[in-house]
C-alpha cells in the first residue's frame, strides 16, 4: 500500500493533463496564433533564419531593426515557440553564463563585462516587450537561491560579496529572514538577487516576438523542417520537403535539434527536464506561503528544483530529474515521465506542506540543448555564411537575445563588444562518441546525486570533470 506521501502525490496528479500549460489553448488568455503556411517552391532572401524559438525570433527581429530593408525569411519545423521556448519555466535571467559562479570560474578576467552585457541584454528584452506591446506577463521580480541544507549556503556570502564588488545588489538571508519572504520548513538560508531575473509567460513572449517580426516584414514559414544545406556560388541553399530557400547568409537557431548541421552534435547532449503546474491558489493558500514579491526560486542542490508563480497564482514546480537517453534520442514519448512527476509532486509537498490538497493541472517535459560548459556557444560554418548559437542548457530565455546579436555580428563581419569576448570566441569541450558519452553521463548523474546526499562532497570522478571544465546540470 502506498505510504502517505506517495498517496498524497498520486491524488494531486490524478486529473492532470499531459500537456504544456503555457501552450494549452483551453487556458483563458492562451490565444495561439494561426500557423503560417509551409514553404513551397523556391524562396530567395537576404537572410534566412532557421528556428522559430527565441533564438530565431530575436535574430529575425533584430536583423530588421538593424536594417529595415533587409529581406528576412524565417523557417520553423513546426510552429513558433512549440519546443523549449514555449515550455520552459519562464525565468528570463540576465546571466549569459548560467549564473555568476559558472561564469566567474570559466572566464574570471571578463566576468565583470559578461555581467554588464547580460544585464544590458535583460534591459533590452524589457524595452522590446514594452515597445512592441508584447503581453507576456513580464515581471522583473529578481530571484532567490534557497538553501535546503547547510552545505548549500556555504558559498552565498562569497557570491554576494563578488556581486557587490561589481556594483550589483545581493543579500544573504538566514532561515528566519527567508521564511518571512517565502515560507517553507525546508529553508536554512538564501541568496537574493533582486535585479537579475524577470518572470515571463514564455509562450506569450514567443508569440509576441513572432507578431513583431511579421509587423516588420519578416516572412515566416512554419511546418517547414530544413532537410539539407548546400553551398552555391552565391550563398547557401536550404532544402525542405516543399521547396528551398536561397540566401547569402543563414542564422541557425534550432536548439536541441541540430538537423543537417552535423558539427553541433559533437557539442550537444540533449537531456529531458520536467515540470508540474498547480491549480490557481486561493487567497488563504497564498497567505500561508507568503511570496508577496513573486520572485523566481530555485534551491541550491546539484539536482535542483525551480519554481515560480504565474499571473493567476499557480505554482510551476520543475527540475530535479535530468534524463538522458542513449544516443541523445529525442522522441515525443519521452515528454511524459510518470515516475518523475510522482517524485516532483512528493518534493512539492515536502517544500510546501501547508498546501495539502492542492491539485496539479498539467504535467510536461521536453529536451534541453545541454553543453559541457552550461552556457551558450557560438560559431560559423560554410566559410562564414552560416552562424549558429546553441547550448544554453536551460537558461536561454534571456541569453538567446544576446546570441542572436552575436550571430548577426558574425554574419555582418562586425567587430563588437560581443564578438571580442573570450566566452564568445571559445567552444565548449565536445562530448565523446557513443557508447562512452552515455556511460559518462550516467556515471556523472549518479556521482552528482551522491554529492547531494553527502553534503555536497564531490568524488574523484566529479573532481576530474571539474578540472577538465566538464560537468552536467539541469
Amino acid at each position: 500500500m502506498a505510504d502517505g506521501a506517495t498517496a498524497r502525490a498520486e491524488r494531486a496528479l490524478k486529473n492532470a493533463r499531459p500537456k504544456v500549460f503555457w501552450l494549452d489553448p483551453e487556458i483563458e488568455g492562451h490565444d495561439l496564433p494561426e500557423p503560417a503556411p509551409p514553404l513551397t517552391g523556391d524562396v530567395h532572401a537576404d537572410l534566412v533564419v532557421v528556428g522559430g524559438g527565441f533564438s530565431g525570433l530575436w535574430t529575425a527581429l533584430i536583423a530588421k531593426e538593424r536594417d529595415p530593408g533587409r529581406d528576412v525569411a524565417l523557417v520553423e519545423a513546426r510552429t513558433a515557440g512549440w519546443a523549449a521556448s514555449g515550455r520552459n519555466g519562464g525565468f528570463c535571467a540576465a546571466s549569459l553564463t548560467h549564473g555568476y559562479d559558472n561564469g566567474a570560474e570559466r572566464w574570471p578576467e571578463e566576468i565583470a563585462e559578461l555581467e554588464r552585457q547580460g544585464r544590458a541584454n535583460l534591459d533590452g528584452i524589457e524595452e522590446a516587450v514594452r515597445r512592441y506591446g508584447i503581453e507576456c506577463e513580464f515581471e522583473r521580480t529578481g530571484e532567490i537561491l534557497a538553501a535546503t541544507a547547510p552545505w548549500q549556503a556555504e558559498g552565498f556570502e562569497e557570491s554576494a560579496a563578488a556581486l557587490h564588488a561589481l556594483g550589483y545588489r545581493a543579500q544573504v538571508w538566514d532561515a528566519e529572514r527567508m521564511r518571512q519572504e517565502v515560507d517553507s520548513p525546508t529553508y536554512v538560508g538564501a541568496l537574493h538577487e533582486p535585479d537579475a531575473v524577470a518572470m515571463i509567460h514564455p509562450a506569450k513572449l514567443a508569440w509576441g516576438l513572432r507578431a513583431a517580426c511579421l509587423e516588420l516584414g519578416v516572412r515566416i514559414f512554419e511546418d517547414t523542417p530544413v532537410r539539407a544545406i548546400r553551398s552555391t556560388h552565391v550563398g547557401l541553399r536550404l532544402e525542405t520537403s516543399g521547396g528551398a530557400l536561397h540566401a547569402p547568409k543563414v542564422a541557425w537557431g534550432t536548439g536541441a535539434f541540430p538537423g543537417p548541421l552535423r558539427r553541433l552534435r559533437h557539442y550537444l547532449a540533449p537531456v529531458y527536464d520536467y515540470a508540474l503546474m498547480t491549480e490557481p491558489l486561493s487567497d488563504e493558500q497564498m497567505a500561508s506561503i507568503g511570496w508577496k514579491a513573486r520572485q523566481g526560486l530555485s534551491d541550491a542542490s546539484n539536482f535542483f528544483h525551480y519554481y515560480r508563480l504565474t499571473a493567476d497564482n499557480r505554482i510551476l514546480w520543475g527540475g530535479y530529474d535530468v534524463v538522458h537517453h542513449y544516443g541523445g534520442a529525442v522522441r515525443p514519448e519521452h515528454d511524459q515521465r510518470p515516475e518523475t512527476f510522482q517524485k516532483l509532486a512528493e518534493h512539492f509537498f515536502e517544500n510546501f506542506p501547508q498546501l495539502e490538497g492542492v491539485r496539479f493541472t498539467h504535467t510536461w517535459g521536453g529536451v534541453i540543448d545541454t553543453c559541457s560548459r552550461f552556457s551558450g556557444f557560438f560559431g560559423t560554418a560554410y566559410r562564414g555564411r552560416l552562424a549558429y548559437a546553441v547550448g544554453y542548457t536551460g537558461l536561454g530565455v534571456g541569453a538567446t537575445r544576446f546570441g542572436a546579436q552575436v550571430m548577426l555580428d558574425r554574419l555582418d563581419g562586425l567587430d563588437t563588444e560581443r564578438t571580442r569576448l573570450r566566452m564568445v570566441r571559445e567552444k565548449p569541450l565536445p562530448f565523446p562518441p557513443e557508447p562512452v558519452r552515455s556511460l559518462g553521463i550516467g556515471l556523472t548523474l549518479r556521482a552528482t546525486a551522491a554529492a547531494d546526499r553527502n553534503d555536497g562532497r564531490r568524488n574523484l570522478w566529479l573532481r576530474a570533470l571539474d578540472a577538465m571544465g566538464l560537468g552536467f546540470d539541469s
